[in-house]
């Protein structure tokens, strides 16, 4: 993805954890750790959500799908900034995002098989007996 702040090194070869240091580095070399409690970052996170869910706000459906260019840059930036205090969150944590985002989809796929739930998006809890 390119836009504003595009970086060469944002290349192939980036990953969280080459995000999650250079993210903690930038934060050390301010003397930000003092700031960075997982409070603190989780009320950013969700402070950024708001700000992209504003980009969004009384849109179409289909206008949310083709954005205009400068709004779509708009959006990654709000969604750089979602990744940005993620990743700090976890790391304050110790948490491993890809560990966790792959034990969450495999109990996804558990709780929602895709030949009983296909094109119906109640939750789990909304179907009869509790699980579809």
């Amino acid at each position: 993805m390119t836009g504003p702040g595009s970086d060469t090194r944002s290349a192939p070869a980036a990953t969280l954890e080459s995000l999650r240091i250079r993210l903690a580095a930038f934060a050390q070399a301010r003397d930000w750790d003092q700031f960075h409690s997982p409070k603190n970052l989780a009320m950013a996170l969700i402070a950024e959500a708001a700000e992209l869910v504003e980009h969004f706000q009384w849109l179409s459906e289909a206008d949310s799908r083709t954005l205009a260019p400068a709004k779509r840059d708009a959006v990654a930036e709000e969604l750089a900034d979602i990744l940005i205090y993620l990743v700090r969150t976890a790391d304050k944590l110790e948490v491993d995002l890809l560990a966790a985002a792959f034990a969450k989809l495999a109990r996804n796929e558990q709780r929602y098989p895709a030949d009983r739930v296909r094109g119906d998006a109640r939750r789990a809890g909304e179907y009869e007996g509790g699980t579809p």
